[in-house]
């Protein structure tokens, strides 16, 4: 027989359990804990704006802490210390994932904000020549440089290549110790507001048929390797996000400028130089093969750079099949 008090303790006995299982679901004991870098634009910044404001963290169990970067190499330098865990690279950096150094989980957008620019009175790439240039290296501008010095006829032995960081171009370009750079938007908007007459001698669209200017988010090795469930989660905010953006575009640019506490037309501006792509897009152009050719066609390029030893199998670094099946 089964007393009163007897019942009474079975009773605060299952709640109690019913409490560690609803616990064991929540957000809270099983999330996984991931670090994610970021570049402080609007190709950077807007997926990871959108999964902290929509609570993908932790809808998919997550728990995320954010790390703004200058760039993309020193976030793949962060990947390989541990550090991070994922980070965003821009299309020049591409070469070290290429090289193995990271593996790509998910591209993001096609770029189109790199310029070669040069101070006013300079008319050409023909005009460079002796001249001293200023890019960071090992990014989407000094790849920028490279194409345009070769569609030009010349080398960078015809320039003077001064490496900065991004920051220090500007400010460089702005008081003209500089004759020119390689850089990209938001940061020429910033530079036009003392330089308004500078020269754009390039852009990305001068180049659209011989290579495309993916944008993408980067794993650790390790981490892809060892940890597949993470991997897999964090793809599937990114694509969640990915959809999110496609479908609220004003939004997302509030999101972006909140988190980057900037105006929100400077981050309108920075978006008009960007073409996204849906999550349907990347399914198809992964399955297709059309993300393997363009980045073939990187890779051709940093071979001929001289980043890159020699050419890549995209298969060996992209991990396509892992985010197509974060889908399914």
């Amino acid at each position: 027989m089964i007393t009163r008090k007897r019942l009474l303790s079975l009773l605060m006995a299952v709640l109690a359990s019913t409490l560690v299982l609803a616990g064991c679901g929540s957000t809270g004991a099983s999330q996984d804990e991931v670090k994610f870098g970021y570049i402080a634009d609007f190709n950077g910044t807007s997926l990871l704006a959108i999964a902290q404001d929509q609570g993908l963290w932790e809808k998919h169990g997550l728990k995320a802490t954010t790390s703004v970067f200058t760039n993309g190499p020193l976030q793949i330098q962060a990947l390989g210390s541990g550090d991070l865990d994922f980070g965003y690279i821009g299309p020049g950096a591409m070469w070290l994932p290429a090289s193995g150094q990271a593996k790509v989980v998910a591209l993001n957008t096609l770029g189109n904000a790199d310029r070669v620019i040069a101070q006013p009175g300079i008319k050409s790439m023909a005009d460079l020549r002796g001249k001293t240039v200023g890019v960071p290296q090992g990014t989407s501008g000094e790849m920028l440089l490279g194409l345009a010095l070769r569609k030009a006829g010349m080398s960078k032995q015809d320039i003077k290549v001064v490496p900065m960081d991004p920051s220090t171009v500007v400010s460089a370009f702005s008081s003209k110790r500089i004759d020119a750079a390689g850089i990209w938007y938001p940061l020429i908007s910033t530079i036009k507001k003392q330089q308004p007459d500078l020269v754009e001698l390039a852009k990305n669209s001068d180049f659209a048929e011989q290579v495309q200017f993916p944008t993408a988010f980067v794993a650790a090795n390790k981490v892809v390797a060892d940890q597949p469930d993470k991997t897999k989660k964090v793809i599937s905010v990114l694509r969640d996000a990915i959809a999110y953006r496609s479908a609220n575009p004003d939004k997302t640019i509030a999101l972006t400028a909140k988190m980057l506490h900037i105006d929100e037309q400077a981050v309108r501006a920075d978006a008009a130089n960007v073409n996204l792509l849906t999550v349907p897009d990347l399914d198809r152009i992964t399955k297709d093969g059309t993300v393997d050719k363009w980045l073939t066609g990187m890779n051709d390029y940093f071979v001929q750079a001289g980043t890159l030893k020699q050419p890549v199998d995209p298969k060996t670094y992209y991990t396509g099949d892992l985010f197509t099946a974060a889908g399914q």
